[in-house]
């Protein structure tokens, strides 16, 4: 087989694979993740079931390929935008990006940040992506002076229970995608009133 012939039937299989993750996710907003028919995904995208196994291993592969998918969308969405160089204006930037993801796309949201489906691990390869999200996360919050692991820890609960209110309250609204700008302010306000108070506290020491 010639380099081109090759370079042709890979982009075949990479075109066939995206449609299949396509269809997947809207079978996903359809009947809930756990319910994704392979039968039914077969018939969406001309394959009988057999053959999807050509392009997955396994149901469980598929997810894996789902939740990987799922953080490159949302590393292309959090990665686009033109930051603002203000660093509480580009973490408030980034907070509302994933809130409003997960409340336009709930089924991303369950595999991606919830243990939707049993038994289901991300692989190394697809884990990989999350903590290029997470370190994407930390240069943001470092750049704002927050570097501690207790604040990033809290940083991250704050935007899940954002993300967790929208998705469950208002889907595809804005009511708490409203709030990331208040919850950013308020964040860091608590992290620099602890901060000057720890510097207090160590000045009264040493005198």
């Amino acid at each position: 087989m010639t380099s081109a012939a090759a370079d042709r039937r890979r982009a075949s299989r990479d075109a066939k694979r995206a449609k299949i993750l396509a269809e997947a996710w809207e079978l996903g907003k359809r009947d809930g993740l756990a319910a994704i028919s392979l039968r039914d995904l077969g018939g969406r995208v001309g394959l009988r079931q057999p053959s999807l196994y050509v392009y997955f291993e396994s149901k469980l592969d598929l997810y894996d390929a789902m939740f990987a998918d799922g953080y490159r969308q949302l590393l292309e969405l959090v990665g686009r935008r033109r930051r603002a160089q203000e660093p509480q204006a580009a973490l408030t930037a980034y907070v509302r990006d994933i809130v409003r993801f997960c409340s336009e796309n709930v089924e991303r949201h369950q595999l991606l940040f919830q243990r939707t489906i049993p038994g289901f691990e991300p692989s190394p390869d697809s884990y990989r992506l999350a903590v290029e999200f997470y370190d994407l996360a930390r240069a943001h919050l470092a750049a704002a002076g927050v570097t501690r692991r207790n604040d990033l820890d809290l940083f991250t609960a704050m935007v899940a229970g954002l993300t967790h209110q929208q998705v469950a309250n208002d889907p595809g609204g804005r009511r708490w995608v409203r709030l990331a700008g208040p919850t950013v302010a308020m964040f860091l306000a608590d992290v620099q009133r602890r901060r000057q108070v720890s510097t207090a506290t160590a000045r009264r020491v040493t005198t």
